[in-house]
């Protein structure tokens, strides 16, 4: 496989990236969430106009949300046809002027995106587990006034056009390659994902690359957990696609795509992060994303064996039994070694 590159571009994602038209396959992002108190100075440095939401709550939920329609514009320009941007993104509950209620940040970005022309796809509810014991707020026991504990978010997927079309044998058998075993189907393509823990906010600088980040970065983080953009990227992409984040704050996308074997393209505001972000991408060879997902194969295998039951077909290029016939040329690979450079990073890769 060949080696892959990884960029990263300072600037707004709301304006046009140095990217061409339809050059991207997949985009896999988390914005900043509007009427989400960690995010209101973010929103007000993209735009000052933005009413008071103590005053005009309802027209702040808007022009905030206008600030991210411009993003998936330019989401939606970059992408090739049939290409897929998934958004993570949570509701928010909030008290303001003396009202508590639900701002479905969902809702709204799925209304922009079909205005766009993207076709909406079914969604995945991203379920966090918890172990806070209160799971109500609002008038305790007494009914009338209690409301429930939101505990999920949504990972929006939406397409641009129709499906994709892969285009001559090279691209064929990038997409054979890049098949994913039977059982992680089943657990990836469900609506709504238990396994999953939130990323924690506040980032260590004993944690691996991490510690590149600036402390501003590491003090407040909406991060996603790695293996929900590497989950994304190993369902929608191929081998040798471009994978954007327009909001790529610590990398994660960036440091999944490398894992993957996508080329990446993140953009960020603060040009003091970029470096950091590349750093993440360093941290893939460590990882072995690959062989834990050929690790988990063979126990599967096992396991089903075991059980006295049979698996149909075989994959030559890690001689395991496998359960479908589209399972046969799946070939997984690791980052062996990262190269940094200024202007981005580069990975080359061996078979697992």
């Amino acid at each position: 496989m060949r080696d892959t590159t990884h960029r990263v571009h300072t600037g707004d994602a709301r304006a046009s990236t140095p990217l061409p038209d339809a050059s991207v396959a997949l985009v896999v992002t988390s914005p900043p969430y509007p009427m989400i108190a960690m995010w209101d100075e973010v929103f007000a440095a993209l735009d000052p106009t933005i009413p008071d939401l103590t005053v005009a709550p309802a027209q702040a939920f808007e022009a905030q949300h206008r600030t991210l329609d411009a993003v998936w514009a330019e989401c939606h320009r970059v992408l090739v046809p049939g290409g897929i941007l998934c958004v993570n993104i949570g509701d928010a509950t909030r008290s303001l002027g003396g009202e508590f209620r639900l701002w479905s940040n969902h809702a709204r970005v799925l209304r922009a995106a079909e205005s766009l022309g993207f076709s909406v796809l079914p969604d995945i509810l991203w379920r966090k587990p918890t172990n806070a014991p209160n799971k109500f707020m609002g008038s305790g026991m007494l009914p009338g006034g209690a409301y429930v504990t939101y505990e999920h978010e949504y990972i929006l997927v939406l397409r641009k056009g129709g499906p994709r079309c892969f285009v001559g044998e090279a691209a064929k058998r990038a997409r054979r390659e890049s098949a994913y075993f039977w059982e992680e189907r089943n657990v990836w393509f469900s609506d709504v994902w238990t396994d999953l823990l939130g990323a924690d906010q506040t980032l260590r600088r004993d944690k691996g690359a991490d510690a590149a980040l600036p402390s501003a970065t590491r003090a407040r983080s909406g991060a996603f957990p790695l293996e929900l953009p590497a989950r994304l990227i190993a369902m929608y992409s191929v081998y040798g696609d471009t994978v954007l984040d327009p909001f790529v704050g610590t990398g994660t996308t960036q440091l999944a795509a490398a894992c993957l074997g996508r080329d990446s393209v993140g953009v960020e505001r603060d040009p003091t992060l970029a470096a950091g972000i590349l750093a993440r991408v360093a941290d893939a060879p460590r990882l072995r994303r690959g062989a834990a997902r050929l690790a988990a194969h063979r126990r599967f295998v096992d396991a089903r064996v075991a059980a006295g039951k049979t698996l149909g077909h075989h994959n030559g290029a890690h001689d395991v039994p496998v359960i479908t016939a589209q399972e046969r040329e799946l070939c997984l690979y690791d980052a062996a070694d990262v190269a940094l450079a200024e202007d981005g990073a580069r990975v080359s890769y061996a078979r697992c």
